[in-house]
């Protein structure tokens, strides 16, 4: 399933850029709500990971459509 061209465009284009955004928004109101140690965290690593993890999904859907035959 993780293999197919539509899901790692859901995922690519979609579902982990949002969470990398929504995350990215928890970090900084915690960072200033007071709680900046685990604010830095969530913004550097947490946010990292969903960006990272969307270019990941892109470039194997890259992947997927150049090894898939032509469908007609």
């Amino acid at each position: 399933m993780l293999r197919k061209p539509e899901t790692l465009f859901v995922l690519g284009y979609m579902l982990l850029p949002l969470l990398a955004l929504l995350s990215a928004i928890v970090g900084l109101t915690m960072i200033l709500g007071g709680n900046k140690i685990a604010g830095i965290i969530v913004l550097v690593v947490v946010t990292q990971v969903f960006a990272f993890g969307s270019f990941i999904a892109l470039r194997a859907r890259k992947n997927a459509l150049l090894e898939e035959p032509d469908r007609p």
